[in-house]
């Protein structure tokens, strides 16, 4: 201290007490605004950071999802399974719902026979094949059913068909018919467009007749032998035209297949060598059946008649 300073004057000592219990009691009540606090459940708040929302709006931790188990059984979007293969123990008569097995057809005769025309260069028209064997012939027209259980039923019972195909009919669809003539099946001529023939001209018939052998030939790789008119109706131009084509009978029916039953051209009764048309029929036409059943009705009849089934082109 320089010499001649003046010192500060001295408290006295109440007033020195006085400031140090002040300052101590700021410094504890900073310490309590600062201390925490306990959780109030009541609040929302926990003491387990589990707990799901507070009131504030926090998100606590998710739970765990459980894991989804896998289905055992396919969604309706989801791919049908494969048709799965009949039981071998059951006979293939009783998978169809036959009551016994259709009897074999008697051994293709030695020549077939050969139906005289009316006039030369006009084809021979039939609806029965004159024979003594007891056999009906089954065949198939349009084509615009295209049941894959079909295929399964012609080549489990080996079932002799003919089909009578329409090319505007059958459109995108002859790979299925392709698979029936792979089990047996023969394919024949039933016009490009099922167009009603009778009173054409004869450019019109014969461009009907002869474009769809071209395209036969030209699907299956063999031309038909067979025609069979739309809706039955013909005249002498259809059957010159058809002769032109390459073709050798025109074919029509004495029975066809109805969803339940028969209906006959003659009597009331099939009789062997009769000619039974049934159909490819569309969805529309089945009326809630299918194709398979009403061919294993038509079988029945077939079988309570004595007959079987033989091959047509055997016979023709």
């Amino acid at each position: 201290m320089r010499r001649g300073a003046r010192l500060p004057p001295a408290r006295p000592p109440a007033a020195r007490t006085l400031a140090a219990l002040a300052a101590l009691a700021a410094l504890l009540l900073a310490g309590c605004a600062t201390a925490p606090t306990a959780p109030d459940p009541g609040a929302g708040g926990s003491a387990n950071p589990r707990l799901s929302v507070s009131r504030s709006g926090a998100h606590a931790p998710a739970k765990p999802t459980p894991a989804i188990p896998t289905p055992t059984t396919p969604h309706p979007g989801a791919h049908a399974p494969a048709r799965s293969l009949p039981h071998p123990s059951v006979p293939p008569h009783r998978r169809w719902g036959l009551d016994a097995p259709l009897a074999a057809a008697p051994q293709p005769p030695d020549r077939s026979s050969a139906p005289r025309a009316a006039a030369p260069g006009l084809l021979p028209v039939v609806d029965r094949v004159p024979t003594r064997d007891k056999v009906v012939f089954l065949t198939y027209d349009d084509g615009a059913e295209r049941d894959p259980r079909f295929v399964d039923m012609v080549r489990e019972l080996r079932l002799p068909v003919s089909m009578f195909l329409t090319d505007s009919v059958v459109g995108p669809g002859y790979g299925h018919f392709a698979r029936l003539r792979a089990v047996g099946a023969t394919v024949q001529n039933h016009t490009l467009d099922h167009t009603a023939l009778r009173g054409l001209p004869y450019a019109g018939q014969r461009a009907e007749i002869c474009g769809q052998q071209n395209k036969l030939k030209q699907r299956f790789g063999v031309r038909p032998t067979l025609f069979r008119p739309p809706y039955g109706v013909h005249d002498t131009t259809t059957l010159r035209a058809a002769a032109d084509c390459g073709l050798s009978a025109v074919v029509l029916w004495r029975a066809s297949m109805q969803i339940h039953d028969l209906r006959y051209a003659v009597g009331d009764r099939l009789r062997p060598g009769d000619i039974v048309l049934a159909g490819f029929r569309g969805p529309d036409q089945l009326q809630g059946t299918t194709l398979t059943e009403m061919t294993t009705r038509l079988l029945r009849r077939v079988q309570e008649q004595g007959l079987t089934v033989g091959r047509l082109e055997d016979y023709l």
